[in-house]
């Protein structure tokens, strides 16, 4: 396989989507250890994750944006806002149902991550993909300890892939990583 083709499944199947939605049926579960937790954290991801992502293939389909990944800057103000609100609803409901502590910690850090991202994506295109996937390392090492810090390689495979790919420069996925591991670590630390 090809370098180039190697990063192209790293980006994509390690895409931010797939990583919220996997992050949050983990700590879905973590959370109560049952189904129950495992049920919310399915709800979570639908308004975290499914729902944003199927935004994003309907604004790729008009031809709204070049593709899922919002390579073009300019591009990501309104898929970005549209899973701002998505999110927003997500916490309204984990909120209103009384949802266990961890899912809703986890949902508004990765809130005050997107809220970062954005900002920063203002001015300057930052990588979401190591934004995310920073954020899941840092949440799964607070919920399940040092033994998964080895995840932090993965968020190093992620960055090269984004960057072997020439969708990000070196410094965009660094910042990227920070920003998401930043508002994780502070956030959910915090909250849950």
């Amino acid at each position: 396989m090809t370098s180039s083709r190697t990063a192209r499944v790293i980006t994509d199947t390690l895409a931010p989507a797939n990583l919220v939605i996997a992050i949050l049926l983990i700590i879905g579960w973590h959370s109560t250890g049952s189904l129950t937790g495992l049920g919310w954290g399915l709800l979570a991801a639908l308004f975290c994750g499914g729902i944003p992502f199927t935004i994003i293939l309907f604004g790729v389909k008009r031809g709204s944006w070049t593709d899922k990944h919002i390579r073009h800057r300019h591009q990501r103000a309104i898929p970005l806002l549209a899973t701002m609100v998505s999110v927003l609803t997500g916490i309204g409901l984990l909120v209103t149902l009384d949802g266990p502590r961890e899912v809703l910690a986890l949902v508004l850090a990765m809130l005050a991550g997107l809220a970062l991202t954005i900002a920063v994506t203002v001015w300057w295109k930052v990588s979401v993909h190591t934004a995310v996937a920073s954020g899941v390392a840092v949440v799964m090492t607070i919920a399940y300890g040092l033994q998964m810090t080895p995840l932090f390689l993965a968020v190093a495979l992620i960055g090269w892939s984004r960057v072997a790919l020439r969708d990000h420069t070196p410094a965009q996925t660094v910042v990227g990583a920070f920003v998401g591991g930043l508002a994780a670590a502070v956030v959910f630390s915090l909250m849950r």
